[in-house]
């Protein structure tokens, strides 16, 4: 007879051949902190500071990557390896949507690969100009937008929305109808006709600041904004969404974070897609986010071909951990005009969810969220794990695939029995 030990060691074996398939696939996967992708950078940073005649202190200076995004293909081309075909794609793509790329995120991007992950989320593609069958707003912002610039979907919490700039404007954009061919803040009097609505209205206890992103704009205007709102008793959580930690995290300095900290509470959600998007700059920046008490976290979009792919999303995942940002959602792509290609199925997502329960973390476990479209909100959907049930039981499944009968008694009054 087995003793208890010889039977937890057995165990132990099962459950490690249940992760090899992960660890040979996780070898292939490109990531952010890999030798690879860092000596790379160094190349592609150094033609680029070349170029800019710029030095190492532009260079982390989020004021010099704001004003120095790359829009041009001749300077692309300096960095990426691009057939006079995919010049002219790019330039034709970009007279209809706008495209810019900070130089720190451009030097992630693969010279070679044209299916590199980097290149997919920020590159124009004429694919772009086939896709005409999305909706230019999905989420229906015209028609939850009853004051200023806000969007409001829900019963206690709202979004402003404060700019139209961001440091890299990713091709699935939700919002690229408002990116235009200027960078436009939001005017004051529509920031105060928001703020004044939010004031009248004592259930709303939770804003989100957005954009664009929210990051583009001046420590100085975020401050007026953020001071403005904790003027308003009932407002107790304020957001940032914003993806300048992913794609310019030189914008997370010192000032900003000692800034911030004096509205508290405040979070900040961003917006990692591929573990390559994970360097030790991201990780800086995220780290300090954390350590002065802005906890972070993270709203992926299922993208086709870039984090479609179980392996993908769980290194991504484990990886955002260890930078101290929490997977938060997983959003299903909206049908976005000129972003269908990234389009997959919901069972894409629910492989996904089914594979991450039980082989790894509950930390390392977002929820997989599709927006129901013309702004009607979020729907969480996930695996079936509640098989049928009878008078007093359930019938459940476990993250194996085991069917098990579980005792289901009602609830008792505890005034009753206590």
């Amino acid at each position: 007879m087995l003793t208890g030990r010889q039977i937890s060691l057995n165990r132990a074996d099962e459950l490690k051949n249940t992760i090899n398939d992960y660890l040979i696939a996780r070898d292939g996967i490109p990531t952010g902190m890999s030798e690879d992708v860092r000596k790379q950078f160094e190349i592609s940073k150094a033609v680029l500071l070349k170029h800019f005649g710029a030095t190492e202190k532009d260079w982390n200076d989020f004021k010099w990557q704001l004003s120095n995004r790359i829009t041009d293909v001749k300077t692309l081309s300096l960095i990426l390896d691009l057939s006079e075909e995919e010049k002219k794609e790019i330039q034709s793509v970009g007279d209809k949507y706008r495209w810019a790329v900070s130089p720190y995120y451009a030097c992630l991007l693969d010279p070679k690969d044209k299916y590199d992950p980097i290149r997919l989320l920020s590159i124009p593609a004429s694919v772009e100009l086939d896709n005409n069958s999305g909706d230019a707003d999905p989420m229906g912002e015209e028609y939850t937008n009853p004051a200023g610039t806000i969007t409001r979907r829900y019963p206690d919490r709202l979004i402003i929305n404060t700019t139209n700039e961001c440091a890299m404007y990713c091709r699935h954009c939700q919002r690229r109808r408002n990116i235009g061919e200027n960078d436009t803040a939001t005017h004051d009097k529509d920031i105060l006709e928001s703020i004044e609505y939010i004031r009248n209205n004592p259930e709303v206890r939770d804003v989100l600041l957005t954009g664009g992103d929210v990051l583009a704009l001046s420590d100085s205007r975020l401050e007026w904004i953020l001071a403005e709102l904790r003027t308003i008793p009932h407002v107790e959580i304020i957001r940032i969404g914003s993806r300048t930690p992913v794609t310019m995290p030189q914008r997370i300095t010192d000032d900003l974070v000692n800034m911030i900290k004096k509205y508290h509470p405040i979070y900040l959600n961003t917006h990692f897609n591929h573990p390559k998007e994970i360097t030790p700059e991201a990780k800086a920046a995220c780290e300090k986010l954390a350590n002065n008490g802005i906890p972070v976290g993270n709203q992926a979009v299922l993208l086709n071909g870039i984090n479609n792919n179980k392996f993908v999303m769980r290194l991504m995942n484990q990886e955002l951990l260890k930078i101290r940002c929490r997977p938060y959602y997983i959003f299903h792509a909206k049908h976005v005009q000129g972003t269908e290609h990234f389009n997959t199925s919901v069972d894409d997502g629910l492989e996904i969810m089914e594979y991450l329960r039980g082989f790894t973390s509950g930390m390392a476990i977002p929820t997989y969220i599709v927006n129901a479209p013309k702004g009607q909100g979020k729907t969480p959907l996930m695996p079936q794990y509640m098989l049928s049930r009878g008078t007093d039981y359930v019938m459940i499944r476990t993250w194996e695939g085991k069917v098990i009968k579980y005792e289901n008694h009602p609830t008792k009054n505890i005034r009753e029995i206590y």
